[in-house]
């Protein structure tokens, strides 16, 4: 065995004592991802958590029974349907469906445009079908 050359450790394993203060530094990462896609790690994570926040109140919007049959009437209609055309379908309050729509709304899954005193509505496909995708990324 060779000889051990004893300094100030404080281990068996050699770690030397210091007694110096240790300056910290921020160390930037330019390295690129490990799959080769040329998108920061984190970047990439920020956009995919930014379509689940999304795609999440999507979900939580048509979580509800009523919610979801309004949507379907609507995407049934093959024009806008004014809110008191959508009230006697559903045997509810105007108040009641007036709070279902604003949720939909929300969630950008109804656009709602006011004409005069009327307030039409429409679904925005664009929001379900990337609320669909996301939940197809996750099979």
């Amino acid at each position: 065995m060779g000889t051990i050359i004893t300094r100030n450790y404080i281990d068996n394993f050699r770690c030397t004592v210091y007694h110096e203060a240790v300056a910290t530094e921020v160390k930037v990462d330019d390295r690129q991802a490990c799959c080769g896609t040329g998108e920061a790690p984190r970047e990439a994570a920020t956009a995919t958590e930014h379509r689940l926040r999304d795609s999440a109140a999507v979900f939580k919007a048509l979580s509800d029974e009523t919610r979801l049959r309004i949507v379907l009437a609507m995407a049934r209609s093959q024009r806008q349907l004014c809110e008191c055309e959508i009230v006697p379908q559903f045997g509810l309050s105007q108040s009641t469906i007036s709070y279902h729509l604003k949720v939909l709304r929300e969630a950008g899954i109804v656009e709602c445009a006011r004409q005069g005193l009327w307030t039409y509505c429409r679904v925005n496909p664009r929001t379900l079908m990337t609320a669909v995708k996301t939940l197809a990324d996750l099979a």
